[in-house]
C-alpha cells in the first residue's frame, strides 16, 4: 500500500528494504519522492528506505491550506507511526531539510540522526536577506509566478549542469500547484532555526552544494553534533547531479553512527 489517508488527505509513500536503520527521505520544494532515486537505489539493499510525497506534492493530495514546516513535520511523524518506523535517519533536501529539523524539534526522540542536503538559509537572517527572500515569496504568489519560479529554478543549477536534467526538473517543479508552491516557499525561506540547531542532540550531517547557503564554519561552531561536507561540481540538486559524492558521504556518516 502506497497511499495512507490522514484526516481526508491522501499521502503517498514508497517503502522498500528491511534493515536498520531506516532511512526516511524528504524531498524539497515543488519536488517529490523521485528526487532521491539514486539514493534509494544505492541504500535499499542494506537499509529500509522510505520516500514520501509531502502533502501538496507529487501524488499526495493538495488541499487549500497553509503548507508549513510544522504541518509537514507532523505528517512525517504520523507516517512513521503508521508504518512502525522507529528512530529513522531522516535525509532532507532543500525545504526537506527544514522539515527534518522541524521534525527533530517537534518530535524529539523520533529521528536518530539527520542528513541535510543543501538546505536553504537556516540561521537567523539579516534584514537585507529577509527582504530579498520576501520578494521571492511574493513573486511566487503573484500573477507572474511561473516566470519567478523558473528563474528561481534556473539559479539552482550551474552553467555546467546537465541541460536534460535541468529541463526535466524545471518542468516537474512548475507542475506543483501555485497555492502549494507559494505557501511552501514562504515556510522554507522564512524559517529560522538557530535555536533548533543549537538544541539538536542527534548527529547531523550537512552536505552543501557548490554554492551553499549556510556557512559550514558557523554551523560547526553552533553545535558539536553537526558535521559538514560539500560536493564538488554540482548545484543545488547535488543528490541527482553528483550522487556518488552524496551517497559516499551518507554512507560514511552511517558508519560513524554504528561505532
Amino acid at each position: 500500500m502506497t497511499m495512507l489517508d490522514r484526516d481526508g488527505t491522501a499521502l503517498y509513500h514508497e517503502d522498500t528494504g528491511s534493515l536498520d536503520p531506516t532511512l526516511l527521505f524528504v524531498h524539497g520544494w515543488s519536488c517529490d519522492h523521485t528526487y532521491f532515486a539514486p539514493q534509494v537505489e544505492h541504500f535499499a539493499h542494506r537499509h529500509r528506505v522510505v520516500t514520501v510525497d509531502l502533502r501538496g506534492h507529487g501524488r499526495s493530495d493538495a488541499p487549500e491550506q497553509a503548507y508549513t514546516a510544522e504541518v509537514f513535520a507532523d505528517d512525517l511523524a504520523w507516517l512513521c507511526e503508521q508504518l512502525a518506523i522507529t528512530q529513522p535517519v531522516v535525509v532532507g533536501h532543500s525545504m526537506g531539510c527544514v522539515v527534518a529539523l522541524e521534525l527533530a524539534d517537534r518530535h524529539p526522540g523520533l529521528p536518530s540522526a539527520l542528513v541535510l542536503v543543501d538546505p536553504p538559509p537556516v540561521m537567523t537572517k539579516p534584514p537585507e536577506l529577509r527582504a530579498l527572500l520576501a520578494g521571492l515569496v511574493e513573486g511566487v504568489g503573484g500573477e507572474d509566478h511561473r516566470t519567478v519560479r523558473q528563474a528561481m529554478i534556473d539559479g539552482m543549477f550551474l552553467l555546467t549542469s546537465d541541460p536534460a536534467l535541468k529541463a526535466r526538473v524545471t518542468s516537474e517543479m512548475l507542475q506543483t500547484p501555485q497555492h502549494v508552491a507559494a505557501s511552501a516557499i514562504d515556510a522554507a525561506l522564512s524559517w529560522e532555526g538557530e535555536a533548533v540547531l543549537q538544541a539538536l542532540t542527534v548527529p547531523t550531517l550537512f552536505i552543501g552544494a557548490d554554492r551553499p547557503s549556510n556557512d559550514a564554519t558557523v554551523l560547526r561552531a553552533l553545535n558539536a553534533s553537526i558535521t559538514t561536507g560539500q560536493t564538488v561540481g554540482a548545484g543545488h540538486f547535488n543528490q541527482l547531479e553528483a550522487p556518488e559524492q552524496v551517497n559516499a558521504m551518507i554512507e560514511r556518516f552511517l558508519a560513524s553512527l554504528a561505532r
